[in-house]
């Protein structure tokens, strides 16, 4: 897989990225029962990179995002979010991350802004700030 810091360093456009990992797992590992959720998942994404978790339902997509942000914990291995363990130091890091899951099925006239101020409620955040 590519990752676009390395089309960007390509094509010397990565000067403004920064050198800081947002997101980093180490045989980051989970199993439901006997059955395979990811394994051993190795991630380094840099603050300021654009990245997808791209690939077929079963991928491991929803899981590896689930167990960064500590909805579901891990069989094995370890994660990160802004030099944050993604465990230990779980309230930090929803408190300074979002979550809006694209399999979520909400009410027919809600609109994304009220989904939004519904959600940080949780987290003690406005998460309309940064949206205007």
């Amino acid at each position: 897989m590519t990752h676009v810091r390395e089309v960007l360093e390509s094509e010397g456009s990565a000067c403004n990225m920064s050198e800081r990992v947002a997101i980093s797992t180490e045989k980051l590992t989970k199993y439901y029962g006997k059955s395979r959720g990811i394994i051993d998942v190795d991630l380094s994404i840099m603050e300021g990179e654009i990245f997808g978790f791209i690939g077929p339902n079963g991928a491991g997509n929803t899981t590896t995002i689930r167990l960064l942000l500590n909805f579901i914990f891990p069989t094995g291995g370890k994660a990160t979010i802004l030099g944050m363990d993604a465990i230990r130091d779980s309230k930090e890091v929803k408190r300074v991350t979002g979550y809006l899951p694209g399999d979520s099925a909400y009410y027919g006239e809600l609109k994304g802004k009220d989904l939004l101020e519904y959600a940080s409620g949780f987290y003690e955040k406005d998460c309309l700030k940064r949206g205007k």
